[in-house]
């Protein structure tokens, strides 16, 4: 990650860099929310989430969310999402869901999204997630799968701006590894921290960018 930082947000600059790459994001890129002359978008839950930012000097380039407190989005669009899998997934003992995944277009590279996914990675074994949501463009749904997310449940939001909910377990970050289309050392870390207890999510990582 030479030349890239990555952290949890902390400080007031970088919550306000956030609300402005949230806009440019999920406004201006993504029709998703209605433009303001603030040209600023504070999400919602934005005082549960946990934000991970990647930044070059103090700019903030690229970010993602993460938060464990129910409802999750997910759950007010389609309702109690445990109630669209599959008859043979589980239902996890500790859900998070993934959201904003925002990254400015000079910085889509694979470096920028290897770096936010890996610091997620750590974050959530360190919580004890073991089920990971979250809802992204179907124009990318190959890449979702290629990093072990699998669709379920109907598709949300509106005709300009349609999300896939989502979800991943780290055997299917397992499986995505042996299949050769991850980036080895995502799901190898998942696999060994968590499959014995089935903790963490997602690590995802996503992302042209995805919203949520």
């Amino acid at each position: 990650m030479s030349g890239y930082t990555v952290r949890i947000a902390t400080e007031a600059d970088e919550f306000e860099q956030i609300h402005a790459l949230n806009y440019r994001t999920f406004v201006e890129e993504v029709p998703q929310h209605h433009p303001n002359p603030e040209r600023r978008l504070v999400d919602r839950f934005h005082d549960e989430n946990t934000y991970i930012v990647c930044k070059v000097d103090e700019v903030v380039v690229g970010m993602i969310s993460v938060r464990d407190r129910r409802p999750f989005s997910v759950d007010e669009k389609i309702g109690p999402f445990e109630d669209h899998l599959a008859p043979d997934v589980a239902s996890p003992a500790r859900p998070c869901e993934i959201r904003l995944l925002a990254i400015e277009p000079g910085h889509r590279g694979g470096r920028v999204i290897f770096g936010l996914l890996s610091h997620l990675l750590r974050l959530g074994l360190e919580r004890g997630y073991d089920f990971a949501l979250m809802s992204g463009r179907p124009a990318n749904m190959a890449l979702y799968s290629a990093l072990g997310f699998r669709p379920f449940g109907p598709l949300t939001g509106s005709a300009d701006a349609p999300f896939q909910p989502m979800y991943a377990t780290a055997q299917l970050f397992a499986m995505a590894q042996g299949r050769g289309r991850l980036i080895a050392t995502l799901p190898a870390m998942l696999a060994r921290g968590l499959e014995p207890s089935m903790r963490r999510t997602r690590p995802a990582a996503r992302r042209h960018r995805s919203g949520c």
